[in-house]
């Protein structure tokens, strides 16, 4: 199973992830520890029942990194070259412990790399929702992804697209075209 090629994107298609994933206090903790991230709105239960939310609050760099990990099956396992970076990120609600995510991607814009023949780059908007399909999270993210070997791409053949897994939805405008490649 491989991801998608650079060929193989189509603008404006939608792909709605099947994994999803309930969020637990362990995976808040571990994270927020590991980067060295001590804010007690994260960790410290006393304190969170103080502010507005009254609990703890899952750290979004987490949820960033949990939604954007559903696709990577579906599009860009073994394709990917590496991430250019993000346009925009946003977190229009807080997730909290319990809470049960899910992710979809739409592909905004693509177009050939100006400085490698074997790749190209791609403009994900993913999207994470909560169990009441409420938008936690939305970014837009800027991918170098592999040409086919056909079509001059320097990746090796890793198996068969899974392109069969997703479905499809309405058409998005393009998307900016003012990212510029950041590494080679």
């Amino acid at each position: 199973m491989r991801g998608l090629y650079f060929e193989e994107f189509q603008v404006g298609r939608v792909y709605r992830h099947s994994f999803t994933r309930t969020v637990t206090e362990t995976d808040n903790v571990l994270f927020t520890s590991l980067t060295m991230n001590t804010q007690p709105l994260h960790l410290d239960h006393e304190f969170a029942k103080r502010t507005v939310h009254g609990r703890p609050l899952v750290n979004s760099l987490f949820t960033l990194a949990l939604v954007g990990g559903f696709h990577v099956l579906e599009l860009t396992f073994g394709t990917t070259l590496g991430n250019l970076g993000y346009d925009s990120v946003a977190f229009p609600k807080p997730v909290f412990y319990g809470d049960t995510l899910r992710g979809e991607t739409t592909i905004l814009d693509k177009r050939e790399s100006t400085s490698r023949s074997d790749s190209g780059i791609v403009w994900f908007e993913h999207r994470g929702y909560n169990q009441d399909d409420e938008l936690v999270m939305k970014c837009v993210r800027v991918g170098l992804m592999s040409r086919a070997p056909d079509a001059g791409g320097s990746n090796p053949e890793i198996g068969t697209s899974n392109s069969s897994l997703s479905t499809s939805g309405a058409a998005v405008s393009g998307g900016p075209a003012s990212s510029e490649e950041q590494h080679p």
